[in-house]
């Protein structure tokens, strides 16, 4: 049987092009819309919110993968990258989101092949299995390097 999770954000407006973000986790934060939108440089910003949102979920369900599929992680970076479509009318979407994972794994006495194959069937899981991967129609590209060590 399904189940339902509710999770919440209180946003503010607090003037000109800034808001303040409560998340329902606890921490909060201001922001702005970016500066090809008027908002301001170097603060958080919605389309910061989206690219962290599939970047870190996937993450999340990368490093689940690697524990049911007993995988030694040593290390996980990934660096991401939203496409941001603006049309004509200023209508606006992320048509594509783009991933590039740096993992390490170790092989301790396993075949390196194996190991590299698991990683593979690990990183397919975690973005068939993120929340948010399946919450966006934005293609999602992952091109990861993967290190076996010993």
């Amino acid at each position: 049987m399904a189940t339902t999770a509710m999770y919440h954000t209180t946003v503010e407006w607090t003037g000109e092009h800034w808001g303040h973000i409560v998340m329902g986790n606890g921490p909060e934060m201001d922001f702005s819309a970016p500066p090809d939108a008027h908002g301001h440089a170097g603060v958080f910003t919605p389309e910061d919110a989206f690219v962290a949102a599939a970047n870190t979920c996937i993450m999340m369900m990368f490093i689940w993968a690697t524990e049911r599929f007993k995988l030694n992680l040593q290390s996980y970076t990934c660096r991401a990258e939203g496409t941001k479509l603006i049309e004509l009318d200023r209508t606006e979407i992320f048509t594509d989101l783009e991933l590039w994972p740096h993992i390490v794994i170790s092989a301790g006495d396993e075949d390196r092949e194996r190991v590299e194959a698991r990683t593979q069937r690990a990183l397919r899981a975690a973005e068939k299995y993120s929340l948010v991967a399946n919450s966006v129609e934005s293609k999602i590209t992952i091109e990861p390097t993967i290190e076996i060590v010993p």
